[in-house]
């Protein structure tokens, strides 16, 4: 007869314990990986980032700037991201397709320091009907980024423009 009240006890320590994991799994950004259009691109990168899922993250970019060591390092007092996207435009040019897609992103720091930048991220697509395998999905081609003045909704950039 003893058993029941141990019983209990380890299933109200298991509830307990799943109750936790699951408070703690809905503290963290759902996970986003998204390559339908440039915006949800920017959205997909900015929330590894916010994940600290650096090499998804690096995994956007067709050549990013810095090894991935370097991109990793420059991320690594940062405990949250929020992106703005703005009005984003597709042009076609040789065989590939461009949105230039304009954002203002606040970066938190560990200490509670705030950033924020604003620029232009330039999505490329090779024409997916003339691709051959490995097929290259749609990824960041350059991105152009500056430190400025907040508030983040008034950083957003009003237009970016292709490559020319």
């Amino acid at each position: 007869m003893r058993m029941k009240p141990v019983l209990i006890s380890l299933l109200t320590a298991a509830t307990l314990a799943g109750s936790a994991a699951y408070a703690g799994a809905q503290d963290q950004a759902a996970y986003i990986d998204d390559r339908s259009d440039g915006a949800a691109l920017v959205r997909s990168l900015y929330n590894a980032i916010d994940r600290h899922e650096y090499a998804r993250a690096y995994s956007y970019f067709s050549k990013p700037m810095d090894d991935y060591r370097t991109f990793v390092s420059g991320y690594a007092k940062t405990v949250d991201v929020q992106v703005m996207i703005g009005t984003v435009t597709q042009e076609g040019a040789a065989g590939s397709i461009y949105a230039p897609v304009p954002v203002a992103i606040k970066s938190t720091e560990k200490g509670g320091k705030e950033q924020i930048f604003a620029g232009c991220y330039i999505i490329r697509i090779v024409n997916a009907a003339i691709q051959e395998p490995p097929f290259s999905p749609l990824h960041i081609e350059s991105a152009e980024l500056e430190e400025v003045t907040g508030p983040l909704e008034r950083a957003l950039p009003k237009v970016c423009h292709s490559p020319s």
